[in-house]
């Protein structure tokens, strides 16, 4: 059986302690059994340098650092928070830093600034040009204003993460480089969208990830999710595909190796 290489995952979420009790022990019963790799991805300075740590604690785990949309409309000193995840940024190699993110826009709630999350995605998408490093998108109901802002940036790549646009906006998005990411919302009922995109995207173009703890796939929707249940998503994409479930698993794994610099 193929181990499965998660793409994007929070394993610094406090419902894993809450709910799982011990974080160390299911990750490592998950790098036992299913899993081969997991990208840790921050979502703003504080937990990006966690990542950072437990990615030097786990052979198998990588970090992304960087400020998601939600998380910087409570961040005041901007431009200092933006510095600190540049500085983390020096030496990524040696830190198993892969890319920059979780960034990107969310226009889910009324009540966001919009221009602080544009500013916030510009500049970190100026530092992933810098760095020449990946980027991990998070576009939730902002799909025009995300496709816009990446083609401002044809040098910098990365993966659209959790999609949810459409197919041929997919195309598109491959067309110039970029990886899409399927959750565990691809095996929900109500996201024919979703399985249409897959339908859309070249096989070595696909990720497959958790959004751990989010996203839980069926038939565990609703409950904390963890990398072993990606089993899931990825028997949900190798039926979209016509292929078995480990020729997906291992073309997705191979994918993300390819894009993040890796291998496991």
């Amino acid at each position: 059986m193929e181990k499965m290489l998660d793409s994007h995952a929070h394993y610094y979420d406090g419902r894993f302690e809450r709910e799982a009790g011990d974080t160390a022990a299911l990750l490592r019963s998950l790098f036992d059994t299913d899993v081969c790799g997991i990208v840790n991805i921050g979502t703003d300075p504080e937990n990006s340098r966690e990542v950072v740590r437990e990615a030097a604690r786990w052979e198998g785990m990588y970090a992304t650092v960087g400020i998601h949309p939600g998380d910087g409309q409570r961040i005041e000193d901007i431009d200092g928070a933006l510095g600190e995840i540049e500085a983390m940024l020096e030496g990524a190699k040696e830190k198993k830093i892969v890319a920059l993110g979780e960034i990107g826009l969310d226009y889910h709630y009324d009540d966001t600034d919009r221009e602080k999350q544009a500013y916030f995605f510009e500049k970190q998408l100026q530092m992933a040009e810098k760095y020449a490093l990946p980027v991990i998108i998070h576009d939730r109901e902002a799909h025009g204003d995300c496709f816009d802002a990446v083609c401002r940036h044809p040098k910098v790549t990365g993966v659209f993460h959790s999609y949810s646009g459409s197919a041929e906006m997919a195309k598109d998005l491959v067309r110039r480089g970029w990886y899409i990411s399927f959750s565990g919302v691809v095996t929900f009922k109500n996201a024919p969208k979703v399985r249409e995109a897959v339908a859309a995207t070249p096989l070595d173009r696909i990720l497959i990830e958790t959004d751990a703890p989010y996203l839980a796939p069926v038939p565990h929707r609703g409950k904390l999710n963890h990398s072993g249940y990606m089993r899931y998503t990825a028997e949900a994409i190798a039926a979209v595909k016509g292929i078995s479930t480990d020729d997906l698993i291992r073309a997705t794994r191979e994918n993300a190796e390819h894009l993040f610099g890796i291998t496991v």
